[in-house]
């Protein structure tokens, strides 16, 4: 078994352990009322961006969500919460130097004996969900599931549905498919988003993200019979009818959203597996991204 499969595999249970801790670690994340940045790179920005829409759907504060070599330095905000599995990552760690004596900022890392832990203010440590792993599962997942318990969201479904995801088989026929496109709609973007670059990345598959009624705008017209068009969440009308008019395989992500991207990592690995690719390798990447200095 490769690391990316044991990791994926774990998550129903480190779900369950941030939910447990969520409020040991209330004072360190964002308060009601607070105006908050949430920040990342690759995969943690992605759960930023679902992070975000779910603040502000509870109706906890404007809430935004940035890469981490992004952000607006011109905006005001209470706090800044960053997402890095490492802690070591060039962007995060000079976001946060940069923003210091000037904003509150939270770090939520696998690692605190990392640079971050004296690059942030609070740090919430999620070390329980760690991983060996290049491509990242259940630390972005976990961190995102910590971030929906403080919210006061219910997450027990999500948890049942991630053991579901599991054990259930995948979808019949998309293993062998060409093209990936994943959609979503409010909060779940970001899930689709981070699903078509696990593809990418373990599995080196054509795929895509969109939020779902964009996916009109263009990028059906590349849609065809070798495509698998997923969805996260409740679909658009119509939309279904309109993906199978053009011979692609339609699926109905039916659990909770994040239980479903569980399904996308597996559907990940099998893919990297039928091409003959080491899931555990990606190509080009490393762990962390630490960039040199600019001379």
């Amino acid at each position: 078994m490769t690391h990316v499969e044991d990791e994926l595999n774990s998550q129903p249970e480190c779900w369950s352990r941030a939910v447990a801790e969520a409020a040991a670690h209330a004072r360190a994340l964002p308060a009601a009322g607070e105006r908050v940045a949430l920040v990342g790179c690759g995969t943690s920005y992605f759960m930023a961006q679902a992070a975000a829409l779910l603040r502000e759907r509870a109706r906890q504060g404007e809430t935004d969500a940035f890469a981490a070599s992004e952000f607006p330095y011109g905006r005001a905000y209470d706090r800044v919460v960053a997402l890095t599995r490492s802690g070591t990552t060039t962007e995060v760690l000079d976001l946060l130097g940069a923003l210091r004596g000037r904003t509150r900022t939270t770090a939520i890392t696998a690692d605190p004996d990392t640079p971050v832990m004296s690059a942030a203010d609070d740090l919430v440590v999620l070390d329980f969900a760690d991983e060996r792993s290049v491509v990242q599962t259940r630390f972005a997942t976990t961190a995102l599931t910590l971030l929906r318990a403080h919210l006061g969201l219910p997450v027990d479904g999500a948890v049942a549905d991630a053991r579901t995801a599991l054990e259930a088989p995948l979808p019949e026929g998309v293993v062998g498919s060409d093209q990936f496109t994943f959609l979503g709609r409010g909060w779940t973007v970001g899930l689709a988003h981070e699903a078509a670059l696990k593809m990418r990345e373990a599995a080196l598959a054509w795929s895509e993200g969109y939020p779902a009624m964009e996916y009109r705008h263009g990028p059906i017209s590349v849609t065809t019979r070798g495509t698998v068009t997923w969805m996260f969440g409740r679909a658009p009308d119509g939309l279904a009818e309109q993906v199978r008019g053009t011979g692609a395989t339609w699926v109905a992500g039916r659990l909770d959203p994040l239980a479903e991207l569980v399904r996308v990592q597996r559907l990940a690995v099998a893919v990297a597996a039928a091409r003959g690719l080491d899931p555990d390798r990606p190509r080009h990447l490393t762990r962390s991204v630490i960039l040199d200095p600019t001379p």
